[in-house]
């Protein structure tokens, strides 16, 4: 590394980082491959599970520059790098999770009949709407409530609103790392302009979208089921894992030397993003709870019934504990959140309880008592994805030609950042 505040630091990524994160990413595909012989359905719903939290950490980084130019923040400029670094990642990230539904909708096993009486065809992913003929009349698996959504729920449209939904979002993500780095050879205010618009449309955009994006990728897995508060649930999900990895990863370069300038002051603020969005995720995941517990609907309780089960009550009321319980008890105060050792542990327990989080979106509703607990294809997908996403953010973060944005217009307002 250079000298503190030495601008022109460029990141090198070199080393046991990269080394240890291809070692993850083989490690995933092994046990990918070891878990199509074993249980193909559990694999293809922890791809589902890995790819989609993959994509959303790195929406989380394209959100994180649109809200930022859209308020004119200026605390924040000195460490716009590493969420751009997360932009730069989305359109792969985005390209596997499409791929990963593509093949999930299109290889097909045979499944048991609700009757019990046989089996059918159906596909890995989606089965319960992407399976044949339950939107025909005439055939014996047709469902009336099914066939009442099939002018959304088909496989044409699906795919193709996913296709236009996350190249979008990587569109803007690239045009805001564009012209940050446009700004730091030209100067001026002109690329600061240009990111200001861009982040007021995508904003618009991502508001609109983002709740349709959670209700196909994973609340169609139980198509009978609907929840108006679903996407918005995700939503908060994806906001506060992205802060807490966004977080983390400054701390961790802080650490070996990178990102010097950024001060105590910035990782409190992002310490206080992280408390007030895990109490957003506690209210939105409570009032759906709430409202469906009370009501006991039979069409709306079935969603909580699955998981009350006894195979996955337990991870349950682990998910809410460890995603309410560890911010209220560990950053609440104003000194919590400036002790770096444990706004790091936060961090890490967050990033693993959201994992659950979406382990319990998906696998009751899917495999259901069989995808209890953790097994090689949990653990080892997962350690996979890390090592991918390990090694795309890296690499991203080393493309730039220096970690600070120089002519950001508000970076002497970041550097003298203080709370």
């Amino acid at each position: 590394m250079e000298t503190h505040n030495n601008f022109d630091a460029r990141f090198e990524f070199t080393g046991k980082a990269k080394t240890y994160s291809i070692i993850a990413i083989l490690v995933g595909l092994v046990c990918i491959v070891a878990g199509f012989f074993v249980h193909a359905e559990r694999t293809f719903d922890n791809l589902l599970l890995m790819g989609y939290y993959f994509t959303c950490v790195c929406i989380a980084g394209v959100f994180f520059c649109a809200v930022q130019y859209v308020a004119q923040a200026g605390w924040s400029a000195s460490l716009i790098r590493v969420p751009q670094a997360f932009a730069k990642v989305l359109p792969y990230a985005a390209t596997l999770l499409i791929l990963i539904i593509a093949c999930g909708l299109f290889f097909k096993h045979q499944v048991p009949n609700e009757e019990g009486t046989g089996t059918h065809l159906a596909p890995y992913l989606y089965k319960i709407w992407a399976g044949e003929g339950v939107s025909d009349p005439k055939s014996k698996h047709f469902d009336a409530i099914l066939a009442g959504k099939s002018s959304f729920l088909n496989v044409p449209f699906f795919l193709g609103r996913l296709v236009v939904f996350l190249g979008v979002y990587s569109i803007f993500g690239l045009l805001f790392t564009k012209y940050s780095t446009n700004e730091d050879e030209l100067g001026g205010m002109s690329n600061y302009a240009k990111s200001f618009k861009m982040a007021c449309i995508f904003l618009v955009i991502l508001g609109f979208t983002s709740p349709i994006f959670a209700f196909d990728t994973i609340m169609s897995l139980e198509a009978h089921w609907f929840s108006t508060m679903f996407g918005w649930y995700n939503f908060a999900a994806l906001w506060v894992s992205g802060l807490a990895l966004i977080t983390l990863v400054l701390i961790i370069l802080r650490q070996n030397g990178y990102f010097s300038w950024v001060s105590q002051d910035h990782l409190h603020s992002l310490g206080q993003l992280i408390f007030g969005f895990s109490i957003f995720w506690t209210y939105v995941w409570f009032a759906q709870f709430l409202l469906i517990y009370y009501a006991n609907l039979p069409e709306e309780a079935v969603y909580f019934y699955k998981r009350w089960e006894p195979e996955f009550k337990p991870w349950f009321w682990l998910n809410i504990i460890i995603n309410f319980g560890t911010p209220v008890l560990l950053l609440m105060s104003r000194d919590a959140k400036r002790l770096t050792s444990r706004l790091k542990y936060v961090c890490i327990v967050l990033l693993l309880g959201h994992w659950l989080d979406y382990y319990m979106m998906i696998m009751p509703g899917t495999v259901g008592a069989e995808g209890r607990g953790l097994s090689f294809e949990e653990i080892g997908i997962a350690i996979g994805f890390v090592g991918l996403f390990v090694f795309g953010f890296l690499t991203a973060l080393s493309s730039f030609k220096s970690l600070a944005p120089k002519n950001h217009p508000f970076l002497e307002e970041s550097l003298h950042h203080h709370i």
